[in-house]
């Protein structure tokens, strides 16, 4: 009895330790994208929103280990390892990958799950989902709309307004504050 008890103490831990983990869970250091991936990257854009389609050897090519383990090998950033985890500042999350607007920073919230989390994208095209079953779990994947990187899971245990947590690897984010963020666009759209 003792000993049932034991191991279904311990696989209920090993499960709520996954709570966020997707399939391809390597320990890779935080890594914001720098200028310089950016600029070899020809379809990182924050205004563009054309899907971006590309064969993994073309990606592998442009994105760093980190940023391509996560966002197209479906891996895992180790928890509390991301810069944005903790972040208050006030602007826009985007795709590290191709520049997609993924998340406002006033959706922002402490989960203490150990990825930054967010109650709601920043439109209903910015983020695709899919199921995902690994580990034995019943989770619902997502992707960014524009190239489908995968981002991480939501879950229902979210704040209001909506009772969602989008639970996201910090790697596979870039931000821009928002003074810098509404001059870049103004800048890019007067062209």
């Amino acid at each position: 009895m003792k000993f049932t008890f034991f191991y279904s103490v311990l696989i209920l831990c090993t499960l709520s330790v996954q709570g966020c983990y997707s399939q391809n869970n390597k320990s890779v250091k935080q890594s914001v994208m720098d200028s310089s991936t950016k600029k070899k990257n020809p379809v990182y854009s924050n205004t563009d929103s054309t899907k971006v389609v590309l064969a993994d050897e073309e990606w592998k090519k442009i994105l760093s280990p980190e940023v391509y383990n996560v966002a197209r090998q479906k891996g895992t950033e180790r928890p509390y390892t991301s810069a944005f985890e903790h972040s208050t500042e006030i602007g826009t999350y985007y795709c590290a990958v191709c520049g997609n607007a993924l998340f406002k920073s006033d959706t922002k919230f402490e989960s203490g799950c150990g990825w930054p989390s967010f109650y709601e994208p920043i439109s209903k095209g910015s983020i695709i989902y899919a199921k995902d079953n690994t580990y034995g779990m019943s989770r619902t994947e997502v992707m960014c709309g524009r190239c489908k990187s995968h981002l991480g899971h939501v879950f229902d245990d979210g704040p209001p307004p909506t009772g969602l947590r989008y639970c996201i690897n910090g790697v596979v984010l870039d931000f821009t504050k928002a003074q810098e963020a509404e001059k870049k666009y103004n800048t890019e759209n007067n062209k």
